[in-house]
């Protein structure tokens, strides 16, 4: 006797199929940066009010007052668990979808030029970490940036990384 639920859901991994035939369509400037505006702001909303709290009483501290430097390190503690909450979160949607958290909100996310699904090691190490790195050059942030007016609407990190940011 077959042992198998007929009723049961399946149980097949299903991924979207990218025609590459279709036009991508590339998310608007204002868009782009609009999310990345986001993201610093949510960044800073997060993390902001207890390192705000951590460095004022630090500042009001007295030499031996022990009280107030307990308050300060449960400050810092509460600021470092908020950043992890933070990354865990941007983590998870960049790795589900190219997607942080701003990019989320509005709708748009970051794919391969061919239009197949950026990993999140390329996400993370080309676009972000390498495009940080350069940062130290001068006038490479200011390069990068105005990279996106070109046909493509690539900023100098997406062709490092061969990634475009797509309206999702």
């Amino acid at each position: 006797m077959d042992s198998s639920n007929p009723y049961a859901p399946p149980q097949a991994d299903v991924r979207d199929v990218v025609d590459p035939s279709a036009p991508l369509g590339y998310a608007d400037r204002g868009t782009r940066l609009a999310a990345a505006i986001l993201d610093q702001i949510i960044a800073a909303a997060v993390m902001m009010p207890f390192m705000t709290a951590f460095f004022v009483t630090l500042a009001t501290s007295q030499p031996g007052d022990e009280a107030i430097l307990s308050m300060a390190a449960a400050g810092a503690t509460i600021t470092l668990i908020a950043g992890a909450v933070w990354c865990w979160f941007t983590i998870r949607y960049v790795k589900r979808n190219g997607q942080s958290i701003g990019k989320k909100l509005l709708d748009i996310k970051v794919v391969r030029t061919d239009g197949s699904p950026a990993s999140l090691a390329r996400i993370f190490w080309l676009r972000n970490v390498v495009n940080s790195l350069l940062g130290f050059v001068p006038a490479y942030p200011i390069v990068d940036v105005l990279f996106i007016f070109g046909e493509g609407r690539q900023c100098l990190h997406d062709k490092l990384a061969d990634t475009i940011v797509v309206k999702a």
